[in-house]
């Protein structure tokens, strides 16, 4: 057993996944987007049909760079460059500010950079550093988005726990009047301070919810059902699912000494869903982890439910 612990949980990586090109030594947006090569613009053309009819009311993003097809969009989309997005970081941020990560999903259609804030936060004994991820996207299906993460310095877990009293997040389309809009994108950092706050009186209720080891294993089980029909297979890796958030919430190295209670059970489950390796891992799961870390996670928010109701 010692030896699947020591594999598991020693070898953690941050929950960005290596995605993007580090860029921690960038002064500034500028040159963190030079370094994760994402200093191309985007332009926009006329669409046609085959024998030359332009087709209203719609443009096609490219990249120019490449005159790789981004996405196709309507009149009302206004373009926002990667380089003109990002300097906002600049000024939304200010000094102290930390760049780690730059670069693109989906062959450029999405864009990001990835700021370690210089707030320090210990909360229950633990260290929680904030992080903003600043989005932007060029295909036409996504917003642009600011949002705060905080990640648990002793096992880069993610704590981005869905709070009624706090926001995290901000965006909007790419529609209207897009400067003004960022212009309000400073109100993220205000979030980010209470956020923080808010996040730090949820823990501490957390960790005064004393569980039994029998309510931990059937808050498992409630996590991961096995449905009527399912085949031998399927309940084979359901219960290896189980087992997996069992190890973490009983044998993770980093959870020895915090108590039995619904803080450890939230952590245990933010490790499995921050760092396990899928049953079947696909091409793009790394950047769906990516996604599901900066948008939140469905797994983590539903642990965070139930032992609330408790």
């Amino acid at each position: 057993m010692s030896a699947e612990v020591e594999t598991m949980f020693y070898t953690r990586t941050a929950p960005w996944h290596d995605l993007g090109t580090r860029v921690e030594d960038a002064p500034g947006s500028k040159e963190a987007l030079e370094a994760a090569g994402l200093n191309w613009q985007v332009i926009q053309k006329e669409i046609c049909t085959q024998d030359g009819r332009i087709i209203p009311g719609f443009r096609a993003n490219i990249r120019d760079q490449d005159q790789r097809v981004l996405g196709v969009v309507t009149n009302r989309y206004k373009v926002v460059q990667n380089e003109e997005a990002f300097a906002f970081t600049d000024q939304l941020l200010g000094e102290g500010v930390t760049y780690e990560t730059a670069g693109s999903l989906q062959d450029g259609r999405r864009t990001w950079i990835l700021a370690r804030l210089p707030q320090r936060y210990i909360i229950s004994g633990d260290e929680i550093t904030p992080y903003l991820v600043f989005m932007n996207s060029h295909d036409g299906t996504g917003a642009i988005k600011a949002a705060m993460t905080p990640v648990r310095v002793v096992c880069q877990n993610t704590l981005n726990l869905a709070l009624a009293t706090a926001k995290r997040s901000w965006s909007t389309n790419h529609t209207g009047d897009i400067r003004g809009k960022l212009k309000d994108a400073e109100q993220t950092l205000l979030y980010a301070g209470h956020y923080m706050k808010e996040l730090g009186k949820a823990i501490d209720q957390l960790n005064q919810i004393r569980l039994s080891d029998q309510r931990v294993y059937e808050y498992i089980d409630e996590l991961f059902p096995i449905m009527e029909e399912a085949t031998e297979m399927q309940k084979k890796n359901i219960v290896r699912l189980r087992d997996d958030v069992k190890l973490r919430y009983f044998e993770a190295p980093d959870l020895r000494n915090t108590g039995k209670n619904a803080y450890r059970f939230i952590n245990a489950v933010s490790d499995f869903a921050t760092h396990a390796k899928p049953l079947k891992e696909r091409t793009n799961y790394r950047e769906s982890l990516f996604g599901r870390t900066v948008e939140g996670n469905i797994l983590i928010d539903k642990a965070y439910q139930m032992v609330k109701a408790a």
